[in-house]
């Protein structure tokens, strides 16, 4: 495989910034990268992480990507994938969300981690994970893709934080004791109407599983995870497109419920 340019990766970066600022979708990166390069979607990631933080946004956390085993093998790869959380990204629960902020919307119900501590050692075990976190709750993430008509590989999502959007977090706070990780259930609703089920298990077995994995590669990324960040663990169910005005309504067992009311 040939080594993507630097230029090229200039050139990725810059494509998705200029899509994300106009909110006008760009051609897909595979065009001109290697479609399975996941180093070169990563390194086209971090030069705009850095650029976006030297623009004073703040990172609040990460979200974690791929987690559905039918997922990855539709993209070809054997593990998930992570991107960046922004303060600006956030929403509370039942806040009006303008539309125009997004290209290409889809919800996931997924369970969100506050931590209390850092995880940063080496050689972290599940414990490790489990100790740091403050509390879970329901959370709602709104995946967005800069690529048109969401024609992705790993790499261009990889490249484009993951296709990550927004996001509303629950108010509902629990400790883990409190919650049945692996076999908690989830719905979300739309008009009345259940458009996406799923369940703990659904996320590589159980969300502290994505999780751990998401501390011991941020680690290696030279980005580790620290108190107060905020995890997205991973969809627990099938996305959803959001199809204009309205509100999605996120039920987790255990956890209460979360709304994402589109304007």
């Amino acid at each position: 495989m040939t080594k993507t340019s630097q230029a090229d990766l200039v050139k990725a970066a810059e494509m998705l910034r200029h899509s994300h600022e106009n909110k006008g979708p760009c051609p897909a990166l595979h065009d001109f990268i290697d479609a399975n390069d996941v180093a070169a979607g990563y390194a086209i990631q971090e030069i705009n992480t850095k650029y976006w933080l030297d623009q004073g946004r703040r990172l609040v956390g990460r979200k974690i990507g791929l987690t559905a085993k039918s997922v990855q093998k539709q993209l070809g790869v054997g593990q998930p994938d992570f991107g960046m959380l922004y303060a600006d990204m956030a929403y509370v629960d039942g806040e009006d969300i303008p539309l125009n902020r997004l290209m290409q919307p889809k919800v996931e119900g997924e369970i969100a981690f506050i931590l209390k501590g850092d995880l940063s050692q080496e050689n972290m075990t599940i414990t490790d994970v489990m100790q740091a976190i403050d509390y879970a709750v329901a959370a709602i993430e709104i995946v967005d893709s800069r690529i048109a008509d969401w024609d992705i590989k790993i790499m261009d999502t990889v490249a484009d934080n993951a296709s990550s959007g927004l996001y509303v977090l629950g108010t509902e706070p629990r400790e883990l004791s409190e919650i049945d990780l692996h076999l908690c259930g989830m719905v979300i609703e739309h008009r009345g109407e259940p458009i996406s089920t799923g369940a703990g298990a659904a996320c590589l077995g159980n969300p502290l599983n994505a999780t751990l994995w998401l501390a011991k590669t941020m680690v290696e990324a030279g980005r580790p995870l620290k108190a107060g960040d905020t995890i997205l663990s991973g969809a627990l169910g099938p996305m959803v497109g959001v199809n204009g005005p309205g509100v999605y309504e996120l039920r987790i067992s255990g956890l209460g419920s979360v709304r994402a009311s589109f304007v």
